[in-house]
């Protein structure tokens, strides 16, 4: 079956940052709106954005963190959104809508990692929750805004896809949680997520892109013991970084999502996964090391995780 996860030569790569990928680019006009936007990975977006011109609204769960974080940074508005919580997600999708604007990009970058079994909401198993079904709701709902706009919607997902497909059975994990498969299903999740996006957008100018921003030490790694990192051999007895341990910067780390958003070179493109600021190949059996799982662009797994979704959120711009 042919595919569209092949390379395209951007001249970019796992060493580009997030203002490399921006040179020259000029988003004066432009309205991004970034979850997370004020934490590890997703406020380097912010200021990168900013920097080239664009207005960033942040939604934020932690709005006091928040603002201490974007102290001092022009042109970003602060709100509140929980993601676990599909009231906050309305609640802020009402209050932007009710602004007349539209948005050129939506970065869903904000995330939960390894976390221990959580629940939200009706019971919902928390990563798939937070990761998947809070940005789908919120996508959704701003739909109104997205679309005339033709904005690119970028879902932040991870090589940690590789870990798991999507549990048909069970998605909330009802028996037998384990922190690493559920992290991997969400982010399954969230490629699966821009796959169908994508498809039901095209026709609109709306675009849509999954992608691997490279292994960080952010504040994501906050739910594993740090017994745990040093098995792993991310960081040292001191809690610093190891060398060499794979692990770009903030900056670089931040690099693939707001190329995905801004980007030229993928015009007329969407539906992929990339990483390293290109489009990814697909995966070779047994490694995990890079690539796209083909579970995680299956049409018809994308579509029907929507109707999943769908279903459980109540929302559906499509329906």
């Amino acid at each position: 079956m042919s595919t569209a996860q092949h390379k395209i030569g951007s001249g970019f790569g796992a060493h580009s940052t997030a203002d490399d990928v921006l040179a020259g680019v000029d988003l004066s006009g432009k309205l991004a709106i970034v979850t997370g936007g004020y934490s590890g990975l997703g406020l380097e977006t912010t200021r990168a954005l900013t920097r080239a011109g664009a207005r960033v609204v942040v939604p934020a769960r932690r709005p006091d963190t928040a603002w201490k974080a974007l102290a001092g940074l022009g042109g970003v508005e602060l709100d509140e959104l929980d993601l676990g919580d599909l009231d906050s997600v309305r609640g802020f999708a009402e209050r932007f809508l009710d602004s007349g604007r539209t948005v050129d990009f939506v970065i869903d970058s904000a995330g939960i990692m390894a976390c221990p079994e959580t629940r939200v909401g009706p019971g919902w198993e928390a990563q798939f929750a937070t990761n998947h079904l809070g940005h789908f709701a919120l996508v959704n709902r701003l739909w109104p805004a997205i679309e005339p706009g033709g904005a690119r919607v970028v879902s932040v997902s991870s090589r940690a896809h590789h870990f798991s497909g999507m549990r048909w059975d069970d998605v909330h994990w009802r028996t037998g949680y384990d922190k690493w498969q559920a992290y991997g299903q969400a982010k399954t999740a969230n490629v699966l997520f821009a796959v169908h996006l994508d498809k039901l957008g095209a026709d609109r100018g709306v675009r849509a892109f999954a992608l691997h921003p490279g292994g960080i030490l952010t504040p994501l790694q906050r739910h594993l013991p740090k017994a745990e990192m040093v098995e792993r051999g991310w960081i040292d007895e001191q809690g610093n970084a190891l060398n060499p341990s794979g692990f770009k910067s903030p900056e670089q780390g931040a690099a693939t999502q707001v190329w995905a958003a801004t980007s030229p070179q993928l015009a007329g493109m969407g539906g992929v996964y990339l990483e390293d600021c290109d489009i990814a190949e697909p995966a070779v059996e047994g490694d995990q090391s890079s690539g796209v799982r083909a579970w995680a662009t299956d049409p018809e797994q994308a579509a029907r995780l929507w109707t999943l979704s769908a279903e459980l959120t109540g929302v559906n711009a499509f329906a």
